[in-house]
């Protein structure tokens, strides 16, 4: 009885704050837009029964999801949703990998202190870090005052409302969901190994690619997960650090819903992205499995 209450108390968690809150969107989904509160017909009365959610299903149609494949908004969004997860994932892990790297060499004794300085922006709020990237990378901001003062630039550079400005904030907000994997798996690794690869005449690069690299493979794929899978629906980054010309489906779905106020529309968008993502959490899903097997 004890194991099943252990199994049952996360599954009572995913069916609270997902699969229902799912159920609910898919239903606005294959409703249709209306002039009320809330905006989407039909929509059924639970206390009614059975016979109320026959007609609801009676009444279903596919119009919300036939308009995306219409306007070549939506296609273009997830395209650019994507180019810039996959980017931002890449970055992240370019300036992540150092810094678990070198946390994972460090003398023990300084270990607590680095991951600690890792964890602490998370005790700032989210949206108070992304507006301060908002001071530092406009063009009177820290940075283009800085550069300037070093004589590097002549005028201001653009860098806010541009792609750029929202890479950097992707890169810098979920930068320690790639460190902290990758730290976990290059910590645990023997230095014996090194020291056994240089014996046998490998050089310390030819060590780090043979030895080092392999043993953190599992680290970087969680990292890169972790920070794919939001990336992908990141909304506020886009709205504050991005321009006009950034498109992104967190943008998209956010106007649909509170702007257009097409909920049918919104949260088909929602389904489709959620349908996208469900191979990488499903192949993150399987790398943790692994990981868990190789530990056990």
């Amino acid at each position: 009885m004890r194991r099943l209450i252990l199994i049952a108390i996360p599954y009572l968690w995913l069916l609270a704050l997902f699969l229902i809150p799912f159920v609910i969107v898919v239903k606005i989904s294959l409703s249709d837009t209306a002039l009320a509160r809330p905006p989407y017909f039909p929509h059924w009365d639970w206390s009614l029964g059975w016979p109320e959610i026959k007609a609801f299903f009676g009444a279903l149609d596919f119009e919300a999801f036939t308009f995306l494949t219409t306007d070549d908004l939506y296609w273009k969004a997830y395209l650019s949703s994507l180019k810039i997860a996959l980017i931002s994932t890449f970055g992240t892990l370019l300036v992540g990998f150092p810094i678990a790297y070198a946390m994972a060499r460090a003398p023990q004794v300084w270990r607590p202190t680095l991951l600690l300085l890792v964890i602490l922006p998370f005790w700032t709020s989210f949206l108070i870090r992304v507006y301060a990237w908002m001071g530092i990378l406009s063009p009177g901001g820290l940075l283009n005052t800085f550069l300037l003062w070093l004589g590097l630039i002549d005028q201001p550079l653009t860098i806010l409302n541009t792609d750029t400005a929202v890479y950097i904030g992707i890169i810098y907000t979920y930068l320690p969901f790639m460190i902290l994997p990758v730290y976990a798996s290059l910590e645990r690794m023997d230095a014996s190994l090194l020291e056994a690869a240089q014996d046998l005449g490998c050089s310390r690069t030819s060590a780090f690619w043979l030895v080092t690299l392999p043993l953190a493979k599992q680290g970087v794929i969680a990292g890169c997960f972790l920070v794919f899978i939001p990336a992908m629906g990141e909304f506020v980054i886009p709205s504050l650090l991005g321009g006009s010309e950034t498109l992104m489906i967190g943008k998209v779905l956010f106007e649909e819903f509170f702007s257009n106020r097409d909920w049918p529309v919104a949260s088909a968008v929602a389904v489709v992205l959620l349908l996208i993502l469900v191979v990488p959490i499903m192949l993150f899903q399987r790398n943790v499995a692994k990981q868990r097997e190789a530990a056990g």
